[in-house]
């Protein structure tokens, strides 16, 4: 596998940009590995500056339900395009876009777009603490919501990858505010909770940045009535489950209706879009109605929104989610009897399209278990598959992502790797 074009140009990529890098994880430390850098994706296939063609299971960690490259999304951005790229002022397309999400995610009765996810879990929390005078918040230990100061406290995702416990630059008094309870543990929620003074809890309902965890029998509904027993805010954040686990998202699957939902990746359709929204009441307290700012130069952009509501119209045509259902469980089987076969200890979690495979003996139910992995025996199983021309996340504590562009052929070719991997 020739590596000569990539080298070069992550060796000018260090000379300008932190780590050669513009997101910590696409560095590969934790594996031993260098990045890749890609020149092109085309459907389920990425190929580097080397020509080396690899199955991507990562799809822009999570954005590309569809595949790359994918035809009736780049039609629709050229339409976009040609009207124009960006009006800082209101156009149709957010309407629609706002509609069609409402329409996919009822309990968002009213939408902010933004750009990305980190701002809208960050609008979300403002919003809340606005609503409800309140200012302290929970969250998840391991659980990942976006770089903002606040939620930079037992984060899992990049942070668990490079082994940061926190980061440098968070004041004290961002982060005083911000409680972490375990993952699945609904008593020390209700204990928190029962105080009347929690403005919010922000929780992954499926979580993908400590590697995949699904939530516990019945923590959803519990997290729900324990939070409207006192008034605090339940938000969802959805920005890697919406549209993903079900084309409403894990609210739909789980059944369960937070007061506000964070939303992203998937309903930008390719490009940078996310939005926030929920009960009517909480978000008429956003400006220009109510005292709580936010603003975004670029928030509904509308090559972002084209492309986004697009990406939604196609996920709701019949047999979508049937598709990514079957695809998703053949992988995570796959993965399964390969590793067992081999004797390696495992978990392979998985909910819907996205999964993860822990090299652990398991169970793996919250961020404590999840760090009982063998991250060195992942990346060793990493470089093998990278040479073995299957693209994973470079992180044992990241989620992978299965498209609608995958075949029945890619998966047997991915579990074939990774049988000789094993």
């Amino acid at each position: 596998m020739s590596t000569h074009n990539s080298q070069a140009i992550f060796e000018r990529a260090k000379a300008l940009i932190p780590g050669g890098v513009n997101s910590p994880v696409r560095a590969c430390r934790s594996v031993g590995a260098d990045p890749v850098f890609v020149a092109q994706g085309d459907g389920a296939y990425i190929w580097d500056a080397d020509g080396n063609k690899y199955i991507d299971l990562i799809g822009s960690w999570g954005p590309l339900i569809l595949g790359h490259a994918h035809r009736e999304i780049l039609d629709t951005i050229k339409e976009a395009l040609a009207l124009g790229t960006t009006f800082g002022a209101p156009t149709e397309i957010e309407v629609k876009f706002a509609e069609k999400l409402s329409g996919a995610v009822p309990s968002m009765e009213m939408v902010r777009a933004v750009s990305s996810g980190t701002e809208a879990t960050m609008s979300a929390l403002r919003l809340a603490r606005g609503f409800t005078g309140r200012a302290k918040i929970i969250k998840a230990d391991g659980g990942y919501h976006g770089h903002a100061d606040c939620l930079l406290v037992a984060a899992g995702s990049g942070a668990a990858t490079l082994g940061i416990p926190g980061s440098a630059g968070v004041p004290e008094g961002a982060a005083k505010d911000t409680i972490i309870v375990p993952f699945n543990d609904l008593p020390a929620v209700e204990k928190l909770v029962s105080g009347g003074d929690i403005a919010a809890i922000i929780i992954e309902p499926v979580c993908g940045n400590m590697g995949l965890v699904e939530p516990a029998p019945g923590y959803l509904e519990g997290l729900r009535a324990i939070t409207a027993k006192f008034g605090t805010v339940l938000i969802f954040d959805e920005v890697m489950t919406g549209f993903r686990v079900a084309y409403g998202g894990a609210q739909e699957r789980y059944r369960i209706k937070p007061d506000l939902t964070t939303i992203g990746k998937i309903i930008g359709g390719g490009l940078p879009a996310a939005a926030f929204g929920g009960r009517a009441d909480i978000m008429q307290k956003l400006a220009p109605l109510g005292p709580v700012y936010q603003a975004g130069t670029l928030s509904g952009n509308p090559l972002a929104m084209a492309a986004g509501l697009k990406a939604m119209e196609i996920l709701g045509r019949p047999g979508t989610y049937e598709r990514l259902e079957h695809l998703g469980a053949r992988l995570g089987d796959g993965l399964a009897a390969a590793a067992k076969t081999a004797g390696v200890p495992h978990v392979v979690n998985r909910v819907g399209s996205m999964l993860t495979l822990f090299f652990a003996p398991g169970p793996i139910t919250d961020y404590e278990s999840a760090k009982t992995s063998d991250t060195k025996r992942f990346g060793t199983f990493f470089r093998n598959m990278r040479d073995r021309g299957v693209f994973l996340p470079p992180s044992q504590f990241e989620a992978a992502f299965v498209s609608l562009a995958h075949s029945d052929e890619d998966i047997d070719q991915i579990v074939a790797a990774a049988t000789r991997s094993f």
